[in-house]
């Protein structure tokens, strides 16, 4: 299969996980998804991600998304591992861990890198909208955990601009001034952007974040 990019559709799949077996269109709803692999299960970084996540679901329901993971170990392994999670990180898996052992989905998403591993998965990431777009990836090796700050902030960065004719610039946050899109002339910005917007460049105008009162 070719490799997946921005815009394409998420494949479907249907697979064993944590929580029994689940339809990954049917799971997201019409909700955004992320969907994240891991190595494999009893690994130290994993167990800090995994912990980490059960933490911010709140956060992801907040914004309308649902997550879940996905290891090349067995459910037996996941629920194991799930106790040593539970135990160390303080907290409560809240969420499914897919069973990949055929590496199937892994193989869908491209989710092994021969070059890295030529068996475990690497720490992808994939954001999924309710059309069940790719609207995301990030690829971490195997060694370095990921920012699941930045994750909130990257999908506050999707849900705002896939809404309103704005992008966000460098280190943008949730609150902090966006870029009106180029295609929006200054008269349409007028009426769109009630809050004013300011002209640096002609290419450059910013505005306060349109869906904050």
């Amino acid at each position: 299969m070719a490799t997946l990019r921005l815009g394409d559709k998420a494949p479907n799949f249907t697979a064993q996980t944590s929580e029994g077996e689940i339809d990954f269109y049917d799971f997201l709803g019409d909700g955004w998804g992320i969907l994240f692999s891991h190595p494999a299960d009893y690994t130290p970084v994993c167990t800090t991600e995994l912990g980490t996540v059960a933490k911010y679901k709140d956060e992801f329901l907040k914004r309308n998304a649902k997550v879940m993971a996905l290891s090349v170990d067995g459910i037996e392994s996941h629920k194991g591992w799930i106790n040593d999670i539970n135990e160390t990180q303080n907290t409560s898996v809240n969420f499914p861990i897919i069973a990949d052992e055929d590496r199937k989905i892994a193989n869908l998403y491209d989710m092994i890198h021969p070059n890295a591993d030529d068996t475990l998965t690497v720490r992808s990431v994939y954001v999924i909208a309710p059309d069940k777009t790719i609207k995301l990836m990030i690829t971490y090796p195997a060694s370095t955990g990921r920012n699941f700050d930045e994750l909130i902030r990257v999908l506050d960065s999707l849900q705002l601009t896939a809404y309103h004719k704005v992008a966000t610039p460098a280190n943008w946050k949730h609150g902090d001034e966006v870029v009106i899109s180029p295609a929006v002339s200054n008269e349409d910005a007028k009426n769109i952007f009630t809050k004013g917007f300011k002209e640096v460049k002609p290419y450059l105008r910013l505005t306060p974040q349109p869906n904050l009162n």
